[in-house]
């Protein structure tokens, strides 16, 4: 029998945060641990091919070091799951902060902020959350092969749970579930194929029968006959998942002290930025919150790093809801307290999901196809990369599934193309839009950025520049 003396105490990360912040010697640290697990289905030729269930703890440990120049910091990452490791972590984070130059955004830590559920533990997923919607899936399966389909696909479910923790007395806890789907289908001799994909929290809202219905029906547009057409300017359907699409690279685009420097769309013609400017159309609005439904995300500022649009001396500040455009205006680009400074304007940090509305904005996709002379219907856009930063004008792909509207109906399948557009300038000249609803962005959605809700967005002269090969 082990005396109590020598039990083994249970690693916990509130325990490696504590154990990362007890053995720093610097004059400031702070410590984040996020405890993730995972688990996906991945599936191919209408046959479930793998699942896998994964869990991991990621530590990362940012010194500060005060100086006579100033405050140096240095910040080190790795997977830990003891404490002994921790204390590793520690040390060399110490050492580099010692060893780093002034840090141009240094600011005083933020303090004393305790979430009330600090002390619970970390929430987890498993296989058992696809328990309905596994067997769904076989039967969609066997309505693929009954009617001369294939599908291939995934989804996946992760909780992270992160605890961050400093010397100024910060104690924040948030738990964070992401889940995300995507499905292709093929038809039997594999001339065309179809995506359908989405966002949730919860995969028990995913209806597998309903994502192969959507394949089929897009499937069943491209047999009504084949189109091929030129590059050109096109009236153009955005469904919502490319609007995501787009609206996250404007997103990413959106910092402040990029802006202030001259080097991005935002940046005002005399210098300084273009908040206070019409950017876009009367009515459009684009804001973020992290307590919008459906779309939570964090309350408070995590940084591991310091970049342009984020600060370690940041960690810890309080988000809130943010107009990033209301009403066709520039209300705020992501600010760190550093580039609040030099900008003068509000503290506004990013903030893990992205909302556009559109006064007026009503109907679905379908509604606003019914309202279409004659123009193109998108599904999702890949491989999308920027061009020039000051326009913010970007070229991509059209993938698995371009089709020809007219007179309010999809008449057939339409080669694909690359596009040139920038979404700044579409924001300013669509024509129509649905009403907002959750979205997924293809490009972005799986690994960067999957909170997005916005609508589908008729364009009259989307600008397909060349024509594309791909399938």
């Amino acid at each position: 029998m082990t005396s109590p003396s020598h039990a083994t105490h249970r690693t916990t990360p509130q325990s490696l945060v504590e154990q990362g912040l007890a053995a720093s010697v610097a004059d400031d640290c702070v410590v984040i641990v996020r405890d993730t697990t995972s688990a996906n289905l991945r599936w191919a030729n209408n046959t479930l091919t793998t699942n896998g269930v994964a869990h991991g703890v990621q530590v990362s440990v940012v010194s500060f070091v005060r100086g006579a120049d100033g405050v140096g910091t240095g910040t080190v990452s790795s997977t830990a799951t003891t404490q002994a490791q921790v204390t590793e972590l520690v040390r060399a984070a110490d050492a580099a902060a010692r060893s780093a130059d002034p840090a141009e955004d240094a600011a005083e830590l933020v303090r004393d902020r305790v979430s009330p559920d600090w002390e619970e533990s970390p929430v987890t997923t498993d296989v058992h959350t696809y328990s309905a919607f596994a067997p769904a899936l076989g039967e969609a399966f066997g309505r693929a092969r009954a009617e001369a389909r294939v599908l291939y696909g995934f989804i996946s479910h992760e909780v992270a749970t992160t605890y961050l923790g400093s010397t100024t007395g910060l104690r924040l806890r948030h738990v964070q579930p992401t889940g995300h789907y995507g499905c292709t289908g093929k038809d039997a001799a594999l001339t065309q194929s179809a995506w359908v994909g989405g966002a949730t929290r919860d995969v028990s809202d995913v209806d597998a029968l309903a994502m192969d219905a959507a394949v089929a029906e897009r499937l069943a547009w491209g047999a009504r006959g084949r189109h091929d057409l030129p590059a050109g300017r096109y009236d153009t359907i955005l469904p919502p998942s490319s609007v995501a699409d787009l609206l996250v690279s404007t997103y990413w685009a959106a910092g402040a002290r990029v802006a202030h420097e001259g080097q991005s769309v935002f940046s005002g013609r005399g210098g300084g930025t273009r908040i206070g400017e019409q950017v876009a159309s009367s009515g459009v609005h684009l804001y973020s919150d992290p307590a919008h439904p459906g779309l939570e995300c964090a309350p408070f500022v995590a940084a591991a790093s310091s970049s342009n649009e984020t600060s370690v001396f940041d960690n810890g500040l309080g988000l809130a809801r943010t107009d990033w455009i209301r009403d066709g205006r520039l209300e705020a680009l992501a600010q760190t307290r550093h580039s609040a400074g030099l900008t003068d304007q509000p503290v506004t940090p990013y903030v893990d999901n992205l909302v556009l509305d559109v006064d007026g904005g009503a109907g679905r996709l379908d509604d606003l196809v019914a309202g279409t002379e004659r123009g193109l219907l998108l599904t999702c856009l890949w491989y999308i990369r920027e061009v020039d930063p000051q326009s913010l004008l970007l070229t991509g792909l059209t993938r698995d599934g371009v089709y020809l509207v007219e007179d309010g109906e999809v008449r057939g399948l339409v080669n694909n193309f690359r596009f040139n557009e920038s979404p700044v300038d579409l924001l300013q000249r669509f024509s129509a839009a649905s009403a907002t609803v959750p979205s997924f962005s293809r490009e972005w959605g799986d690994d960067y950025f999957s909170r997005t809700a916005t609508p589908a967005l008729r364009v009259p002269d989307f600008n397909m520049s060349s024509v594309s090969q791909a399938l």
